[in-house]
Formats: structure tokens, sequence, C-alpha cells
């Protein structure tokens, strides 16, 4: 069973086709970094916009990657939540118009959903497990118990991990994307050169949240506090100082929640998977199998959503033409979606 996988929440457009739900045939990816760069972040108008002009070419190769044609897709499965809601409509609305001109069932996949998925697509993986999402908009850590249902034990209550990459890497005008940039940039620096303070969340918070906004303000605004008062001060140390904080916090957390709730294997999805030190600092982890997913599909794609559709449709989870894009989803209830 071959699915037809479209991904534009934000500013990858991506096409795949995925044979039952593990097999990738294609997954081609267009990413609009270059057109972003000069703002450090992406722009909203600018994404939905190249995804427009770039959806239809991005689904033709997809197809013609995978040597499929229209005739033998099952279904089409799309991201319709979250994400910036320009972007989403245009994959979304494509999604629709391919499907009914097909004639063929529309499946609505939610990105997280679909992100949790991705390993799933190169090697077995056991239920339950806990999942650690981290990217640019989301940091989720979540008791996964299938592929359509996780409990939320733990979130940001302010800036996502990737989020607080990016703005110190505007600040100093290290380069974007900004959690790419800093890893690079961490690897010629000092970690202990800067003692960045942890977070001390409110009464209130669950447990196994997170928050960025203080180690973000520090870094930026009051990096000489935090100074060891012998290491040089360099950009490559504060990089390198932020990263480890930064991570660290997460980790933590994730190794935490997963104790307690007696998982001993751990999933971790998202742009910021691609991280090195986060790689490299779970690694020596002892009594937890930590899987990750191989780079290309860390950051925004395809083959994820195609992937997950193949379920979602096996479980006769087919949408109507009346879905509708939706660019947040509430994490305050723990159970999801």
């Amino acid at each position: 069973m071959k699915i037809l996988g479209i991904e534009s929440s934000c500013d990858e457009c991506s096409a795949s086709v995925v044979e039952d739900g593990r097999r990738v045939l294609s997954n081609v990816v267009l990413s609009q970094v270059d057109f972003h760069k000069p703002w450090y972040g992406v722009v909203p108008e600018i994404a939905s916009r190249k995804h427009v002009e770039w959806i239809r070419p991005v689904v033709q190769d997809g197809l013609a990657v995978a040597g499929v044609g229209l005739d033998e897709i099952e279904a089409v499965a799309v991201t319709f939540r979250p994400g910036l809601i320009g972007s989403l409509l245009v994959g979304l609305s494509y999604a629709k118009g391919l499907a009914w001109a097909l004639g063929k069932p529309l499946v609505g996949v939610d990105h997280i959903l679909a992100h949790l998925y991705a390993p799933h697509l190169e090697r077995d993986i056991t239920y339950p497990y806990l999942g650690v999402l981290v990217s640019g908009g989301h940091t989720i850590i979540a008791r996964v118990e299938r592929w359509d249902h996780i409990e939320v034990l733990g979130t940001t209550i302010d800036d996502a991990c990737g989020e607080a990459f990016d703005k110190v890497a505007k600040h100093y005008g290290i380069g974007f994307p900004g959690g790419v940039a800093i890893d690079k940039l961490a690897r010629s620096g000092d970690p202990r050169a800067y003692r960045f303070p942890r977070p001390s969340l409110h009464k209130g918070s669950a447990f196994y949240d997170v928050s960025y906004s203080g180690l973000k303000t520090a870094v930026i605004h009051q990096s000489d506090q935090f100074w060891n008062g012998t290491a040089e001060k360099s950009l490559p140390n504060i990089a390198a100082s932020f990263q480890k904080a930064a991570i660290d916090i997460l980790v933590d957390r994730a190794l935490a929640a997963a104790s307690d709730e007696r998982l001993s294997t751990i999933i971790a999805a998202g742009g910021v998977a691609a991280n090195s030190y986060l790689r490299q600092r779970m690694a020596e982890e002892q009594g937890v199998q930590v899987i990750f997913p191989s780079l290309k599909l860390c950051t925004d794609n395809a083959a994820m959503v195609a992937g997950y559709g193949f379920h979602a449709y096996k479980a006769g989870l087919v949408s109507d033409f009346s879905l509708n894009a939706e660019a947040r989803v509430p994490m305050f209830k723990r159970k999801y979606p």
C-alpha cells in the first residue's frame, strides 16, 4: 500500500511516497533556508508564497523519484496541524484538490505525532516508550502509548528549545538556522566557560516541564555575570556553554520522566534531535536505550507524514474535505490528541 505524503507546516516543502508505513520510496525536501537567512528566522509570508510556487513540482518529483504513478497511490496524507497557518493551508489545499481529483481518501496528519513516528521508518520499536520531541516550535516530553496516542508529561512553559537556539544565534550574528550554527561553533568552544543558569519553575508547572526564556535572557543580556573568570570571552565559548545548558535541561527532565514511568526506551525526534551534543549526552546514559532518527528524518519531511498516514488510513481515520488547518494545539491537556 503506497501513501503519498505532503508536508508544508513551516519552511520545508516536501513530498514522499512510503509503502506499507515503512519503506520510503522517495522523500523530496526543498528547504527555504536561503530565503529566510537575512532575517535569522522564518518569515511566514515568504514561507507560504514559496510553498505556493513549489508544492506542485515537489509532489511531481516525489512521485517521479519513487517511480510511482498517481493511479498507484492508495491515499493522500497531509500535515494539517500545528504550524504556520499560511504554510499549512498551501499543503492542505493542494492535498484536498489532488485527493478529490483522483477520488482517493484524504488523511489529515498531526505534525507532532508524525515526528514521533519518524524513527519507526528505520527500525522496529516496541511501545510504550518515552518520546522527546524538540524543534524550533515544540519541546515535548511524552509517554508514547501507540502511534496515535501520547500522554504529555512535560512541555515548555515559554520558548521552545530550538527557538532559544535561533534567538541566541540571531543576537550574536552566529548564523541561521541557529541550532545548526551554534552546534558547529560550539565544537571549538569550552562548555565550562560560562555557568549559565538552569530554570527554577513556578509552582503549578508539571514536574517535567522545561523553560528556556531565562536561559536565553542570561546568554543574551547577562553573560558576563555567569563567566567563570578564567576562560576566554569568545563566541565559541558562549555557544558551547549555552548549548550544554540548553541540552542538559532537556536531558535531565527526560531521564527523570523515563525512570518514573519505568520506560527503558527513549525516542528523540525533531530538528534539535540532530544536535551533536544531545546525541553524545544521551549515548553516554546507562540503563536506557536511546533511539534517534537519521539526520534527514529529524527535520520536517513528508516521509514521516506518509508513514503515519498509512496507519491512520488502515485504522479508518480518513478526513473529509471540511478538514481545516490549525496553527496550534493545546498542550495544557495531557492526553493527546
